[in-house]
């Protein structure tokens, strides 16, 4: 049965809400291309036609969500769109969007996942979601974690700007074994690989893998670390720590980060 509203609706009415819909799309290829582009570039990621794109950006551009540079003629977000972008930022609890995506990753998983903050101690765990089998061991939320040793502390090390890092890289450099060129190494790798993983450096026969959360700029504000015994380590693991690597970029895209 039709809603009375809908019938109402007119045919006028039906078409400025798909005009609406069709802007937002155009608004979202621009922001999803990361920079200033050329029309054609523009058109190809909205999967529209470059002269009803044009017509688009045109009235984006009068309303101040669209911006063309005047020198290259490329297209970008404008000032409007950037303020109502920062506006939404600004409503957006990290902590609340990790405690809900993470507790239920645990729920259904049964893995064990700590969050981390980079204090100014040290990593930091702030959450503590414990799976099954349980994951026993001397740390709990509040405890510090070294930042070459713990795949927590690898994860900030190689993706948190190095002049938040450097006191503490220091201080362990000069109380541990490793060298100022190995760390450098390890922070090379652990970025190219997009997560850091230790198996057995802080607790024997425990397996830890951390992914990076991000923030607008692209740093890490937090970590989700996935813990497991050796002994309870299978294919099902495997499986839930890739789940687990697409829901920490899953939680960055919803802080800001463009990755």
């Amino acid at each position: 049965m039709i809603d009375e509203a809908e019938a109402a609706e007119s045919p006028a009415r039906r078409r400025g809400i798909q005009s609406v819909e069709i802007g937002l799309g155009i608004l979202e290829a621009l922001a999803g291309l990361g920079q200033a582009s050329t029309l054609s570039a523009v058109a190809q990621a909205s999967g529209m036609a470059a002269p009803q794109v044009h017509r688009y950006l045109q009235s984006l551009i009068i309303a101040g969500m669209a911006y063309q540079d005047p020198a290259t003629g490329r297209y970008d977000l404008g000032p409007k769109a950037l303020k109502l972008g920062m506006a939404a930022l600004s409503r957006i609890d990290a902590f609340r969007l990790v405690d809900a995506a993470i507790g239920d990753f645990t729920r259904r998983t049964g893995q064990t996942v700590q969050i981390a903050a980079l204090g100014p101690l040290g990593p930091t765990i702030v959450r503590w979601n414990m799976g099954r089998p349980a994951v026993m061991t001397s740390f709990n939320v509040g405890s510090v974690l070294p930042l070459l040793y713990s795949a927590t502390g690898q994860a900030f090390l190689a993706f948190t700007p190095p002049l938040e890092t450097e006191r503490l890289l220091e201080h362990e450099l000069k109380t541990g074994p490793m060298s100022r060129a190995e760390a450098e190494a390890l922070r090379q790798a652990v970025r190219a690989r997009g997560h850091a993983h230790v198996e057995g450096t802080m607790v024997p026969g425990l397996r830890a893998t951390a992914f990076p959360i991000f923030d607008l700029q692209g740093r890490a504000v937090l970590t989700a670390t996935a813990l497991l015994p050796d002994a309870f380590t299978d294919g099902r693991h495997e499986a839930a720590l890739a789940e687990l690597g697409a829901l920490c970029r899953e939680i960055s895209s919803q802080l800001g980060w463009f990755g």
